[in-house]
C-alpha cells in the first residue's frame, strides 16, 4: 500500500487550494491520458541503461505538459518540480522514494516526440476525444493567424538570427518571427487545423491548409479578401477536398465601409460587419490562452519544425483548457 510522505500529508491537509492546484486538478480529469499514452508507447524505449529503469510514458507526458502550461525550460521544469509539492503531486513523484527526472531526460523525450511527429498525433487524438463528446463541430470554420516573436539578437555562437524566421511590418511596427495560422470551430472556438510560416508570408495564401473540407461557412477578417478565388482553394473544390457551396463570411476593409455614403445601405453593411465580427472574435480565445495563460509569446527553439511541433502540443492543450468546463460538467448543471 502506498504511503504518503510527510510533505504530501502536510500538503493534503492545508485548507486553501491555490489556482495552480485547481488548474492541475482540472487537467488531471480532462486530459485523456490513456489515449495519449497509447500514441507514444509504440516508439517509447522499453528498457533503460543497465541499472537505470526507464521512466514511464505517462510520467514523462505529465512533465512535458507542465512545461507547456508554464512555459518552462528543461532545467526550469526540473527545478520547479523539485520546489513545488503541487507539481510533484501532478507528476506523481515522492522525493522520499525517487528523484525528479533530469532536464536531459525531458530533452530526449521531446526529441522522441519530434522525430516521430507525435505532437501532431497527440493534437489529433485530443480533437478526436472532443469530437466524440460533441464539442468539435464541422459546419463552420474561423481562420486567423498570429505572430509569434523569435529572438532577434545575434549574440549567440553563430552570430546570426534564425534563418527560418523573417521580419514583417504590422501597422508601424516591425516584427521578427513566425506566424501560427489556425482554423477553429465557429461554434466552440476549438482549433482543428494548424499551419506555420515565417512571419512575412501573407495570411490569405494559406487559407486552404486551414479548412477541413466539410465546412459550409468560413469566417475571416479582411486579410483574407479574395480567398475564394485563390488557385489552391479552387483546386481543392475541384478535387472534392472542399465543398463547392461554402459561404464565405469575410470582413470588408474598414476603409471601404467608411467611404460608403451615409444612409440605410451603410447602416445595414455596418450591422452585418458587427455580426461577422462577433463570430470571428471566438478565434481570439485560442490565441489568448496560448499567449497569456500559457505564456507562449516567443519561440523557444530554432527552426520552424521544432516550433511547429511544440505548437501542435500547445493548441491541443489550449483546446482542453477551452473545453474543460463542458468536459467536467457535460450535463450543464450548476456546480455545487
Amino acid at each position: 500500500m502506498h504511503q504518503l510522505s510527510f510533505s504530501s500529508t502536510e500538503h493534503a491537509m492545508k485548507k486553501r487550494i491555490t489556482r495552480r492546484e485547481k488548474f492541475l486538478g482540472e487537467m488531471e480529469r480532462v486530459v485523456p491520458w490513456a489515449r495519449l499514452v497509447a500514441v507514444i508507447e509504440p516508439v517509447y524505449p522499453k528498457s533503460g541503461r543497465v541499472g537505470r529503469p526507464p521512466i514511464g510514458v505517462e510520467r514523462m507526458l505529465r512533465m512535458y505538459f507542465l512545461q507547456q502550461w508554464y512555459s518552462l525550460s528543461d532545467e526550469g521544469l526540473e527545478d520547479a518540480i523539485t520546489d513545488s509539492q503541487a507539481l510533484r503531486e501532478f507528476v506523481r513523484i515522492d522525493l522520499s522514494r525517487q528523484a525528479v527526472p533530469d532536464a536531459t531526460t525531458l530533452l530526449k523525450f521531446r526529441r522522441l516526440l519530434e522525430a516521430h511527429d507525435l505532437t501532431q498525433a497527440l493534437f489529433a487524438q485530443i480533437n478526436a476525444h472532443l469530437s466524440e463528446r460533441g464539442l468539435l463541430m464541422r459546419e463552420g470554420t474561423m481562420i486567423d493567424a498570429t505572430l509569434i516573436a523569435a529572438p532577434s539578437s545575434t549574440k549567440n555562437r553563430t552570430g546570426t538570427r534564425d534563418p527560418e524566421m523573417h521580419s514583417t511590418k504590422k501597422g508601424n511596427q516591425w516584427h521578427f518571427g513566425m506566424k501560427a495560422h489556425i482554423g477553429a470551430d465557429a461554434d466552440s472556438g476549438l482549433v482543428h487545423s494548424l499551419h506555420t510560416t515565417p512571419a512575412h508570408q501573407s495570411d490569405v495564401a494559406h487559407t486552404a491548409e486551414l479548412l477541413h473540407g466539410e465546412e459550409t461557412q468560413v469566417f475571416a477578417d479582411a486579410g483574407y479578401t479574395g480567398a475564394p478565388q485563390r488557385a489552391e482553394v479552387v483546386q481543392a473544390q475541384t478535387q472534392g477536398r472542399m465543398r463547392p457551396d461554402v459561404d464565405w463570411q469575410i470582413a470588408q476593409r474598414r476603409s471601404t465601409v467608411n467611404k460608403l455614403p451615409q444612409g440605410p445601405h451603410k447602416t445595414l453593411i455596418q450591422a452585418l460587419e458587427r455580426a461577422k465580427a462577433r463570430v470571428r472574435a471566438r478565434v481570439e480565445h485560442a490565441f489568448h490562452v496560448l499567449k497569456n495563460r500559457f505564456g507562449h509569446k516567443k519561440t523557444r527553439y530554432k527552426g520552424l519544425a521544432k516550433n511547429t511541433a511544440q505548437l501542435y502540443s500547445l493548441f491541443g492543450l489550449v483546446n482542453l483548457a477551452l473545453a474543460k468546463n463542458k468536459l467536467l460538467n457535460p450535463q450543464g448543471t450548476p456546480a455545487s
